[in-house]
């Protein structure tokens, strides 16, 4: 009897990212692709019709991003292998996808090798992560949360708004916008504004659009 092959879900807005992974799958025996989509809330309802062994998941797209696509489709399916490939290699966005319920996250400059090695590996039920994004996660771990309020106040840092635009928008003192700025740094280890920006900017806590 032949033995069955690894049926493999894309999802990726950019329709030459999903022809790559489209190629490298239909290069090997034990794969096939079993549908591909553009945005998270498609890759949600093509997984209830096509129950597909691993979810190759990118993280920025239209409509729903990675994170809540992942989150959506393991609180339907528990056991759904969702393996993030993407482009994004900040500490939060690893953390904040394994923490989503993906089992690995795969950065697409890697080579095509370790791509199918991992993806062999998550259907066998392993849950794996390169070493430097091993490294990174760790790196996440030893920086404290940010509280929601927190990170709307540093997306407007990020986007060159003023302490008076902030207590504006959020409907509080300056004073108190000084106070949560000063907590913010604390929990960045940063001194000022541009610290902060720089720090979120690098470890993927904001993303400019």
């Amino acid at each position: 009897m032949k033995p069955s092959r690894i049926r493999i879900l894309i999802v990726d807005d950019h329709p030459s990212l999903r022809a790559g992974l489209r190629a490298l799958i239909a290069s090997t025996r034990d794969m096939e692709v079993t549908g591909e989509c553009c945005n998270g809330r498609e890759a949600v309802e093509m997984f209830r019709v096509h129950h597909p062994d691993i979810v190759l998941m990118d993280l920025r797209m239209p409509e729903l991003g990675g994170v809540e696509a992942t989150l959506a489709i393991r609180a339907e399916f528990p056991n759904a292998n969702i393996i993030v490939n993407t482009t994004y290699d900040g500490d939060e966005d690893i953390y904040r996808a394994i923490q989503s319920g993906a089992r690995s996250y795969l950065t697409k400059e890697m080579p095509k090798e370790d791509i199918l090695g991992t993806i062999r590996d998550v259907h066998a039920g392993k849950v794996i992560l390169p070493s430097q994004v091993e490294e990174r996660l760790r790196e996440r771990m030893d920086r404290p949360e940010l509280t929601q309020r927190e990170l709307a106040v540093l997306d407007f840092l990020v986007k060159g708004r003023s302490n008076k635009e902030i207590a504006g928008v959020l409907d509080l003192s300056e004073d108190a916008i000084k106070s949560r700025l000063k907590a913010l740094f604390g929990k960045l280890g940063v001194q000022d504004r541009t610290g902060a920006v720089v720090c979120a900017l690098r470890h993927g806590i904001i993303h400019l659009e």
